[in-house]
C-alpha cells in the first residue's frame, strides 16, 4: 500500500487515508450564517472522491469574527443542525468530517473576494445588502489592510478576549452535537489567533503582547477552553502560519512555531496543520509546489506531536512523497481539490499496484468506472 493511503489513528479516531480536505472558504451562506445546499454539495462530493478527512471552511464562532457576511457559522444551536446532515454524509461515504473554528479579527467585515475583498464598515452594506461592523484587533494601529482602506476596529479589552475564548468553547461544544469527529483551531492567515501571535500585529503591554509567553497566551487559553469539552476519545487540531515571510523584522518565524507546536501538545493537541503568511501585504512568500512542506518537516522533526503539510501539493505521487519521506503525516490538498473532487481517488487509481485494491477505494455506485 501507498503510504499516502494507509491509515492514520488519532486517539480513536481512524482515519482511512493520508489525504485532507484543505479548509477553503466558500462565501456562500446568507448573512446568516446557515449551511447551505452548496456545502452540502461542495463537502459531500469531496468524500465521495476519496479523502479521508473533509474539513470545513473557517467557520466563524462569533458574527463579528466572520471574514465576509458570507461566512459559514457555528455560533447557535441552528447552526449545528444544518451542519449535521453533511457530517452525517462524510461519515456515510467513510470519510472524517473535520471543522476548522475561527475568528478574523481585524480581517473581518470585507466583501467576498470576487466583490472586490474590501473593508465594510459598520452601517454601509456590501453589494448584496448585508451591513458591515466593527471588529476586534490586538493593536488596531498596527494594520495595513492588504486592500482599500482600513476597517473600523478597536483594540480587544480582556472581556472581548474572554468573550472569544467562550465563543470557541461553545463553537466546539456545538461542533461536537453537529456529529464533527475533529476539530481545528484556526491560527493562521493574519486572522484573530494569528494577530496576537507575531509581533508584527501585537504591540499590545498586558498579558498579550510582549514576549512569546504573552502572545501565544490567547491561542493556550483557547486550546485549554476546546479541549475541556472536547472529548478524549477525539482529536484536535490546530493551524498555524509557520512563518509571516518578513525576515527584514521582527516577526512570527519557524523557531517560534516549533516552540508553540510542544507547548500545544502539552495541551492535548494531536496535529498541528502548518500553513504560512496572509498577515502583512509585505510578506515574501515563495509560492511553487510544495512551498510550505519544509516548514510542516521542521516541526515534525523538532516537535513532538503530528504535521500536516499544505500547499502547491497536486499530484498523488507528491502527496505519496511528502508522507513516505515521513515530512509529514497528513497532506492536506486544497484547489487541486477544487479542479479534482475525485482527488483520493485518483490517488487509489495512480499509486495502488493492484487495480481491484484501488477500486474497492471507489463507492459501490461508481465502482463499474474503476477499471479502465
Amino acid at each position: 500500500m501507498a503510504d499516502l493511503l494507509s491509515p492514520l489513528s488519532l486517539r480513536e479516531t481512524a482515519v482511512p487515508n493520508r489525504i485532507a480536505v484543505s479548509p477553503m472558504c466558500q462565501y456562500s451562506c446568507e448573512p446568516d450564517g446557515l449551511a447551505t445546499e452548496w456545502h452540502r454539495v461542495h463537502l459531500g462530493s469531496r468524500a465521495v472522491g476519496g479523502a479521508g478527512i473533509v474539513m470545513t471552511e473557517a467557520t466563524a464562532v462569533d458574527p463579528v469574527g466572520r471574514i465576509s457576511p458570507h461566512d459559514l457559522g457555528i455560533w447557535s444551536d441552528e447552526h449545528a443542525e444544518a451542519l449535521q446532515p453533511i457530517t452525517e454524509f462524510v461519515r456515510d461515504q467513510g470519510g472524517v468530517p473535520g471543522i476548522q473554528l475561527a475568528h478574523a479579527g481585524h480581517k473581518a467585515s470585507k466583501t467576498r473576494p470576487w466583490d472586490g475583498n474590501v473593508p465594510i464598515v459598520p452601517d454601509e452594506t456590501d453589494p448584496d445588502g448585508a451591513e458591515g461592523w466593527e471588529v476586534l484587533s490586538p493593536s488596531p494601529d498596527a494594520y495595513p489592510p492588504f486592500e482599500g482602506d482600513r476597517p473600523a476596529m478597536r483594540k480587544a479589552t480582556q472581556e472581548d478576549i474572554e468573550g472569544v475564548i467562550d465563543a470557541y468553547r461553545a463553537a466546539a461544544e456545538r461542533s461536537l452535537a453537529a456529529g464533527f469527529e475533529i476539530a481545528e483551531v484556526h491560527a493562521a492567515h493574519g486572522y484573530l489567533l494569528h494577530e496576537f501571535l507575531s509581533p508584527v500585529t501585537n504591540r499590545r503591554e498586558d498579558d498579550y503582547g510582549g514576549n512569546f509567553e504573552n502572545r501565544t497566551r490567547l491561542v493556550r487559553e483557547i486550546v485549554t477552553a476546546v479541549r475541556e469539552v472536547w472529548p478524549d476519545d477525539k482529536p484536535l487540531f490546530v493551524r498555524i502560519s509557520g512563518t509571516d515571510w518578513l525576515d527584514d523584522r521582527e516577526s512570527w518565524d519557524l523557531d517560534q512555531s516549533v516552540r508553540l507546536a510542544d507547548d500545544l501538545a502539552e495541551l492535548g493537541v494531536d496535529l498541528v496543520d502548518v500553513s504560512s503568511g496572509g498577515l502583512h501585504p509585505d510578506q515574501a512568500v515563495p509560492g511553487g509546489p510544495n512551498f510550505q512542506v519544509p516548514l510542516a518537516e521542521r516541526v515534525r522533526e523538532e516537535a513532538d506531536v503530528a504535521v500536516g503539510a499544505v500547499g502547491g501539493v497536486t499530484e498523488p505521487e507528491q502527496a505519496d512523497a511528502i508522507v513516505r519521506n515521513d515530512r509529514a503525516d497528513l497532506v492536506l490538498v486544497g484547489r487541486e481539490f477544487l479542479r479534482d473532487p475525485y482527488f483520493g481517488l485518483r490517488a487509489s487509481d495512480e499509486l495502488e499496484r493492484d487495480p481491484d485494491d484501488a477500486a474497492q477505494q471507489w463507492p459501490v455506485q461508481y465502482r463499474r468506472a474503476a477499471h479502465r
